[in-house]
């Protein structure tokens, strides 16, 4: 009977498994985020303390913090009749925030308006003039801030000003600046009541032009960009504040040399000052600086930050809502990520977090300030956990209860939140709860959109560092219907710099659906965040200063000894891939590992850090002036000579991050060296290849790995896998 139950078993798992899909190319780049991507409620977001509204079936809903509390608020149709009276083109419901418990505010196509729900009625139309871009909404002033060409205008009560007057090529204002670095994201800056704008004005003049070629035109045609590479002349920035009642601009005196970054801007809560982090172009030294709107006069340094390595601000300043003379820093002060209360003398109160553990975010406090909110990896770098944290005493609390990545909204008054979380086997859900952390009920799950395809098992690993001492997390995806007695072909996915970080406990651990329709052909796919990576702290991230990819190197080859170690991963038989940074920690591990990888392709890889950009370049490896040693070492052009295996570059010819000059070099270094090695460009692609393109580079990358990684007679052809 045992024996029948345990074949009747076999048979049955058999079944199953032939029974469910096979994870295809274009499930794998298209559906990833279309139909394969785990909905849930739409546009969910507070409406008031006690009001929820989101979006379903065309039509705006209510839901109260009570369940099954939900009614209709207004329907699209009702909207869409509003929209007409004010000769508004809804064809859709577009994207909107919530003002205050009675408005809305749309942003449909060059078109914000503000809706009234009282009265079901468009209080405000702003229409952006044609060629207008990156519009700034101010609520309070009713005005809308956007750039055309170099110059800032603002519409307001149907009038337009012309904020800037610029006629000199190579200078913009209203836009980002610092190439987005040190948390920058835009250009201006409304103040609280909009009666100010602050904004930057960039002077790219003194940049050489970096040509970029459109060859889709009859005849190819340059079209240059500013690229300030490492070491060289940087672009110089200054910050301008606009009075529109006054229609004057005055420009803050922030003195100092003329390449330093201005970044953090934060308005004071009676819009008397403004405040300002300043960072040297050596980004050690950072200056925390208060200036007065009126006159744009310096007043006083509040506090400073030295490092001899790197000091990186990413966060603005947060004012206390109890006390005008109090604010919130985020900072890494002590080697992390951890909130500050300081007063405008520059004392600091107290430090509100403090550990071996990063805030990943500072959601701010409750009315009283009784409570700060925070998300944190306090539990584990791999998970994101929601914490109030006692102002007074300090004590924390965790108010989710389940392990994953958690990230909350909370109510204007912090008396609810949503807590939008996943993990590796749970695709994503909403639930409400009460700024204690009690659970008032869940608001919606996604489905799991993967539910019937046949996946390779995927798990974490923790490995340990090359130091012998620091934790590292890896993750493996192993084949479909995976025989441990047979070897398998791997392929490490690789990143391994700053800012990502790509294992962690969200839905399948971040795994990218590629991996999965690799796994289904038979391959391992396998990904280590080495130290360099982010979300690990100061010591772990700052490892790799003046030396980009030795130090990654050796965490990846911890993670290749214990691929070794398992006796079905073909130690013969490993490749690896990586895009940007990625790309160069491949081309790495490719030249200094020769003997292991066999097979690797490169996407818009960094070969030479002399000819990337000066912000993040500079502060990672100082300036080529001031560390030749490292430039030279980390230059991969140095290191062609010990390729052996199998090699492909692939990059955008518009590439405006890491230029193609890279490749290029790269190219002819290795004819110089008689290194043959493949190449492929994407003649309208930027950075990365994205839309329908990207199938052909998974495509393009997939056959490279079947042709070179597996073994004769088993060599596939792409055409017979989908």
């Amino acid at each position: 009977m045992k024996r029948i139950y345990l074949i009747l078993s076999a048979f049955l798992f058999t079944l199953t498994a032939f029974s469910q899909k096979q994870m295809s190319i274009e499930d794998a780049v298209l559906g990833r985020y279309s139909y394969l991507y785990p909905r849930q409620l739409s546009r969910l977001q507070w409406l008031s303390d006690d009001k929820l509204i989101y979006v379903a079936n065309d039509t705006i809903w209510e839901t109260g913090v009570k369940k099954n509390d939900k009614k209709l608020l207004i329907s699209g149709t009702a909207l869409k009749d509003a929209a007409s009276k004010k000769e508004i083109d809804f064809a859709r419901i577009p994207a909107f925030t919530t003002q205050n418990a009675n408005e809305l505010v749309f942003n449909s196509g060059n078109t914000i308006s503000v809706f009234n729900l009282k009265n079901s009625q468009f209080e405000c139309a702003l229409e952006i003039p044609e060629g207008a871009e990156v519009p700034d909404f101010s609520a309070e002033g009713q005005s809308v801030a956007y750039v055309k060409g170099q110059n800032l205008f603002i519409l307001k009560g149907g009038k337009e000003m012309q904020v800037t007057n610029e006629t000199q090529e190579g200078i913009v204002c209203g836009r980002y600046v610092h190439r987005r670095e040190f948390g920058i994201e835009k250009g201006t800056f409304w103040s609280p009541s909009g009666k100010y704008l602050a904004f930057y004005r960039k002077d790219e003049s003194m940049v050489k032009d970096y040509p970029l070629v459109d060859f889709m035109t009859c005849e190819a045609e340059e079209t240059p960009v500013k690229y300030p590479m490492a070491g060289m002349t940087s672009h110089q920035v200054t910050l301008g504040i606009y009075n529109t009642e006054t229609g004057e601009t005055t420009y803050l005196k922030s003195g100092g040399p003329d390449d330093h970054y201005l970044t953090n801007i934060s308005w004071g809560p009676n819009e008397e000052f403004i405040y300002m982090a300043e960072l040297n172009r050596e980004q050690n030294h950072m200056q925390l600086n208060q200036y007065r709107v009126a006159g744009g006069e310096k007043v006083k340094t509040i506090l400073e930050e030295s490092r001899s390595t790197y000091v990186e601000p990413q966060h603005p300043i947060l004012f206390s809502k109890t006390n005008d003379n109090q604010f919130y820093y985020w900072t890494r002060n002590d080697g992390w990520f951890h909130v500050y209360l300081y007063n405008t003398d520059g004392k600091l109160i107290k430090q509100l977090t403090k550990g071996d553990w990063e805030v990943t975010e500072f959601y701010g406090t409750d009315a009283k300030e009784n409570y700060a909110y925070i998300q944190a990896t306090k539990e584990s770098p791999l998970d994101r956990h929601i914490y109030r944290v006692n102002i007074k005493n300090g004590a924390i609390e965790k108010l989710d209860s389940e392990a994953g990545t958690h990230d909350a909204d909370f109510s204007p008054s912090f008396t609810y939140f949503t807590d939008k979380w996943s993990a590796d086997e749970n695709p994503g859900q909403t639930d409400l709860l009460t700024s204690s952390g009690k659970l008032v009920y869940n608001i919606s799950k996604a489905e799991n959109t993967l539910a019937d395809y046949q996946l390779g098992e995927n798990k974490i690993v923790k490995l340990t560092a090359a130091d012998g001492t620091t934790d590292l997390y890896a993750r493996m995806i192993l084949p479909t219907n995976f025989n441990p007695n047979k070897k398998y072909p791997t392929i490490v996915y690789v990143y391994g710099g700053p800012h990502v970080q790509l294992v962690r406990n969200t839905w399948h651990n971040a795994a990218d659906w590629w991996f999965y329709y690799m796994a289904s052909q038979g391959y391992i796919l396998f990904t280590v965040d080495s130290r360099g990576s982010a979300n690990r702290g100061q010591a772990f991230e700052e490892v790799i200063h003046r030396q980009l990819g030795i130090e990654e190197t050796k965490d990846q080859m911890k993670g290749i000894e214990y691929l070794k170690s398992l006796p079905y991963v073909d130690q013969n038989r490993i490749g690896v891939h990586g895009w940007s940074f990625g790309g160069f920690m491949t081309l790495n591990l490719m030249t200094r590992q020769p003997e292991t990888f066999k097979v690797g392709v490169a996407g818009g890889p960094v070969v030479d850090w002399d000819m990337y950009e000066v912000m993040y370049g500079e502060r990672y490896m100082d300036t080529p002036q001031e560390n030749p040693e490292g430039y030279n070492e980390s230059n991969m052009l140095n290191h062609v000579a010990d390729l052996q295996g199998k090699l492909m570059l692939i990059h955008g010819v518009q590439d405006e991050t890491v230029v193609m000059q890279h490749s290029m070099k790269f190219l002819r270094e290795c004819i110089e060296q008689d290194k043959q090695v493949d190449f492929f460009a994407y003649p309208t692609h930027e950075h990365n290849v994205r839309g329908k393109d990207r199938v052909h580079l998974m495509q393009k990358i997939s056959q490279y790995f079947f042709d070179y990684l597996k073994e004769s007679p088993q060599k596939q052809n792409i055409s017979q896998a989908f």
